[in-house]
């Protein structure tokens, strides 16, 4: 419980949300839907940046 008190439950829910999109562009790769796997796959970096862009603004703030 601690660990989600440090690092936030917005933040857990948003690499749990970046965890799934990998899951799915891996299974959507693996099935056949190569591109459609990568294009999926291209989502979790990008949400992880808009992550990490959040945060230096909030810590910006302070």
């Amino acid at each position: 419980m601690n660990f989600i008190k440090k690092i936030g439950l917005s933040n857990l829910l948003m690499l749990a949300l970046c965890f799934m999109i990998i899951v799915i562009a891996e299974y959507l790769f693996l099935s056949g839907n190569k591109l459609h796997g990568i294009f999926i796959g291209l989502w979790a970096p990008t949400l992880l940046g808009v992550l990490i862009y959040l945060k230096l603004i909030e810590h910006e703030r302070r």
